[in-house]
């Protein structure tokens, strides 16, 4: 099947209409037919092993043997950067590059992900899917996270994209039957006070807009059989907050 609606031009209600093509060709009990993922890892020292382990040790009070973790969420990202190489070169470093003081002041532990999708929607693999990546702030324990290259404009993933991260969360739901959650990265602190948040620093908090709620609703929509979660409601306005600072 074709599709010709492009996700970076669409409204909210082309982004359901597409969701919607998407999900007539979906196959409900199956966890992605005709997945292909390309394995691209990352440099992943004993260093950075260690590097994860004081993360982990520090924001989340864990001291723990290894890196592995349950995954229970999936979590849907953007890169800043357009192209696959870029976005890439983002991951390769153990530590947290010298212009991102404001995260290396929390940890010197880089930014990670498992998996990153091209703009023509290929898929690939940069560490192991159940190791703990640096991706998303107080939920790195129990997430498994999926960069999409270059949204930088609120609402130009591809329509490749789109239906690489159908396949994807299709993928993770069958294959792990521990995940109940499907999330965007600005909805992450919608988790505040769940027990799957874990952080302990309540001043480490960012302000995302990525992927966005148009994009967020397709993938929903075209994996509804799946039955997984959103994030929990959010506040209501006057609610007791961490206060948290945005950096």
């Amino acid at each position: 099947m074709a599709y010709n609606i492009r996700i970076r031009r669409s409204t909210a209600l082309l982004a359901a209409l597409l969701a919607g093509a998407l999900a007539a060709c979906a196959h409900p009990g199956s966890p992605s037919p005709g997945i292909v993922i390309v394995d691209r890892p990352v440099p992943f020292s004993q260093n950075r092993v260690e590097l994860t382990r004081a993360y982990i040790r520090e924001h989340y009070g864990l001291e723990v043997a290894d890196i592995r973790i349950v995954p229970k969420i999936i979590v849907l990202h953007w890169t800043a950067v357009a192209t696959f190489q870029g976005s890439y070169n983002a991951f390769i470093h153990d530590t947290i590059p010298g212009d991102r003081a404001n995260l290396a002041a929390v940890g010197a532990l880089n930014v990670g992900i498992q998996f990153l999708v091209d703009r023509d929607g290929t898929i690939y693999r940069l560490m192991p899917e159940t190791w703990m990546a640096r991706h998303v702030i107080g939920l790195n324990y129990n997430s498994i996270g999926v960069e999409n290259v270059g949204g930088t404009r609120g609402a130009d993933l591809t329509e490749a994209q789109l239906a690489a991260n159908i396949r994807l969360v299709r993928y993770l739901a069958g294959k792990y039957p521990t995940i109940h959650y499907l999330i965007g990265h600005h909805e992450y602190r919608q988790f505040e006070g769940d027990p799957l948040w874990l952080e302990r620093n309540t001043g480490y908090r960012t302000g995302k807009t990525d992927p966005g709620p148009a994009f967020m609703t397709a993938v929903r929509s075209a994996v509804a059989d799946l039955h997984l979660e959103g994030p929990p409601p959010a506040r209501p306005a006057g609610a007791a907050t961490d206060g948290g600072a945005r950096h």
